[in-house]
């Protein structure tokens, strides 16, 4: 069993141009005061559905986040017993969600969204099946174990019972530009297919608020939380399946109209016996040039990471991606050696913490 802190940093570097990624509540790119200009900013809770998204599209295993649990354990107990009216099934799954402490509302759905796994479904509908008086310990346990690795890294909270609230293990930060940022604004019209040549005017016109920048995106992992939450082979194969499509991801908001898709420029990922460190510092002072950014932010972001070494321990891992020529630790080739590197390191770790527990 680990007992030592073991922290996984994630430092992004990923230049973004003209587009929109992620909106306030008047359609505007989302913004930050930050060492007193202002920066573009894309939330945390933005890039985390990205994630998850794209979880989901490689095929990793991931909860549904939504109100109508009970629906969809109804409907798996009927999968498993195909004799199972609705009526019982019902029944059942009132009765599951009642010895939860979670209420339903006279629509069978819970009051506020609920993550929950596949792997949860199964198990309690068998145990539901099998038993037809409640423990109401055994439902609790089925209710946090067999956990999706979005849940696990992303955590649960459940207000009516938080017994079965699950401690994230990864954190996110808000992703911000490296620099200053001036907002730019596109008017467009649109015209009738069927207008005639002699008319004029617009059926349609608007404007849509955008910017580009170069974002300093962080996210970290407790690996030892992970490993709690899932188990050490699973959590070593999560936190691969996490970088990857954290550094491949991206939130879609109007994606169909800047089509501003693109890849992280320079990577940086540690591993840490001590506490996890956000290295946004180096850009308190905001990036200044007319000449492109990326290079100069990738120089102001491993310049902070030495000077933070005076307060932190030694790392058991650097690993760089973007640039050739790094100093601050191993340079991967590729995204597949990255990935290598970090795993291995990582089984390591937790081989040597199991040892010595």
């Amino acid at each position: 069993m680990t007992t030592q802190n073991l922290y996984l940093d994630i430092n992004v570097l990923q230049t973004v141009p003209s587009s929109n990624l992620n909106r306030d509540d008047t359609g505007a790119p989302k913004t930050a005061l930050y060492g007193g200009v202002t920066r573009a900013r894309v939330s945390s809770q933005s890039w985390k559905r990205a994630v998850r998204s794209t979880f989901r599209e490689d095929n990793v295993d991931v909860g549904t986040r939504t109100k109508e649990a009970a629906q969809l354990l109804v409907n798996e107990l009927k999968q498993q017993d195909t004799t199972l009216d609705d009526d019982a099934a019902w029944a059942k799954t009132d009765a599951a969600f009642k010895a939860a402490g979670v209420k339903l509302n006279k629509d069978h759905e819970t009051g506020a969204l609920l993550l929950i796994s596949r792997g949860q479904l199964e198990k309690l509908a068998q145990y539901l099946l099998a038993n037809d008086d409640l423990d109401k310990k055994e439902v609790k346990k089925v209710l946090k174990g067999d956990q999706s690795l979005d849940l696990a890294l992303f955590g649960r909270m459940v207000a009516d019972n938080p017994e079965l609230n699950v401690d994230a293990a990864a954190q996110v930060a808000h992703a911000i530009s490296t620099h200053e940022v001036v907002p730019e604004y596109d008017y467009f019209t649109a015209l009738d297919d069927l207008q005639g040549e002699d008319e004029t005017g617009a059926a349609m016109l608007g404007s849509i608020e955008y910017n580009s920048s170069t974002l300093y995106r962080y996210a970290n992992v407790n690996v030892n939380e992970l490993v709690h939450n899932l188990n050490a082979e699973d959590a070593v194969h999560g936190v691969a399946d996490f970088i990857k499509d954290f550094l491949l991801s991206m939130p879609t908001g109007k994606q169909n109209t800047f089509a501003n898709k693109t890849l992280p420029s320079y990577v940086l990922i540690t591993l840490r016996p001590d506490t996890p460190v956000n290295l946004v510092s180096a850009f308190e002072k905001p990036v200044d040039s007319r000449d492109g950014y990326v290079a100069a932010s990738i120089d102001r972001l491993e310049a902070e990471y030495q000077t933070t070494q005076q307060f932190v321990d030694t790392p058991r891992l650097n690993v760089v991606l973007g640039k050739a020529d790094s100093q601050i630790g191993e340079v991967a080739t590729n995204l597949a050696d990255l990935l290598s590197k970090v795993t291995g390191s990582l089984t390591e770790a937790i081989q040597d913490e199991d040892t010595n527990a």
